[in-house]
């Protein structure tokens, strides 16, 4: 964005006058032609020279005005392409944070289950110790304990795993907590919207279809100031200098000494006489000079594009091929984003129909569990059995629960498409 702001600013800058001032101070030797006095000199001759010189561009097929736009339109395009760079940071950071309260609630649920199944080995110990079980039945239950604590710390190492890549993702150096939100399921009046509703509202809010659009704006730009280096180019120059040598002389002084003949008249010749005066010279001061020797000019330049070894031509090329990638990129941008809002549609979709079956299933598995925990309790079924339908009831509720948050997180893609804030 910042590259893109200092190419706009030149652009803008390049309708403004250039002005340059310039300094020389030089020393001549030889025979030279002092440029202040217009007379031949051969001694060292100092001389120094100050000017201020200035141009502007009046017109050039509006290539200025051309170049600005497309540097305006580029700096709009990564502006989007910025909060399209936000936006993918916040649905990543939305993912880790789900799966961290995913992670959560299955540590929950396996603590649940360690914890139940130890009471469960409680009770069997004694009924094995009163011989109203086998030993082997208690041998079946501890093994079910070790394999839900097992399930436990594999469900504590993968919320651990998820913070880290939180901390990670937002780069913070030392851990985090967070604060687990109280989640309700979120209404599914999106879900009545027709994909092609999401996708008119995604058109005009996704920052990546605003980049591409900007991107074609500045490369129709683009092409348009090419096109300009066919058109003459007239420029208004000035200049304004002054300068001093050493090889400038005044007189200070005069000594008369006689007349010299210089003719005689035509009728009576007569000498003509003038008189002759002997000069006493000094350098010009420098002041002086400064002043004597201003010089100012103004004028216009206008310069015609016959042949420049194809070089406006091969620009003006690759400014319309610039062009028509643009527009290649903007409805690649278009039909990708369809396709990823009727993705996103179907998931959310098929992430109900799951959630709602895994509600009735776990409902089922529940009711089914408590028989069977009656039925172990008065030693009607065997430890197998139990833990057979324990371990059926935790996979199910497992399984509602990543429904659950898969369902959340598909929803919020489709609100995130119609430009509504993440948050959960």
């Amino acid at each position: 964005v910042q590259l893109a702001q200092i190419n706009l600013l030149q652009s803008k800058g390049n309708t403004l006058p250039s002005i340059n001032g310039n300094i020389s101070h030089m020393y001549n030797f030889g025979r030279t032609i002092d440029p202040f006095t217009n007379q031949f000199a051969t001694d060292k001759v100092l001389s120094d020279n100050f000017s201020v010189s200035g141009s502007i561009t009046l017109f050039s097929g509006f290539q200025n005005y051309n170049t600005i736009l497309e540097s305006n339109y580029a700096y709009l395009a990564a502006k989007y392409d910025l909060e399209k760079m936000r936006n993918d940071i916040s649905l990543n950071i939305a993912t880790v944070y789900l799966q961290i309260l995913f992670a959560d609630e299955l540590v929950a649920i396996a603590k649940g289950q360690v914890d139940i199944t130890k009471l469960q080995i409680e009770r069997v110990q004694k009924l094995v110790d009163a011989g109203s079980l086998p030993k082997s039945s208690l041998f079946d239950i501890q093994a079910q304990l070790a394999s839900e604590e097992l399930n436990l710390v594999n469900a504590e190492n993968q919320l651990s795993i998820s913070y880290l890549n939180l901390q990670q993702l937002l780069d913070l150096q030392s851990p985090l907590k967070i604060v687990k939100p109280e989640l309700d399921i979120p209404s599914s009046d999106v879900l009545a919207l027709s994909p092609s509703h999401i996708y008119g509202t995604a058109l005009s809010t996704m920052p990546e279809i605003k980049s591409a659009e900007y991107k074609m704006l500045s490369a129709q730009r683009g092409y348009k100031a090419a096109m300009g280096g066919y058109s003459p180019r007239l420029t208004l120059t000035g200049s304004y200098g002054t300068g001093y040598s050493g090889a400038s002389k005044s007189i200070t002084s005069f000594t008369y000494s006689g007349n010299d003949t210089i003719g005689f008249t035509a009728s009576t010749f007569d000498p003509v006489l003038t008189p002759h005066l002997d000069y006493t010279y000094q350098t010009t001061p420098f002041k002086d000079q400064i002043d004597q020797n201003l010089n100012k000019s103004i004028g216009l330049s206008l310069t015609v594009p016959l042949f420049n070894r194809f070089s406006v031509y091969s620009s003006a090329r690759r400014a319309k091929i610039s062009q028509l990638n643009a527009q290649y990129s903007l409805d690649l941008a278009k039909n990708q984003l369809e396709k990823s809002v009727q993705q996103a549609y179907a998931d959310a979709v098929a992430a109900l129909k799951k959630y709602n079956a895994s509600l009735k299933t776990v409902s089922a598995m529940e009711e089914s569990f408590k028989y069977t925990e009656q039925k172990f309790n008065v030693n009607l079924i065997s430890s197998f059995d139990y833990n057979e339908a324990k371990n059926r009831l935790a996979k199910a509720k497992s399984d509602l629960l990543q429904a659950k948050y898969d369902y959340i997180f598909k929803l919020k893609i489709l609100d995130f498409y119609q430009g509504k804030q993440l948050t959960l």
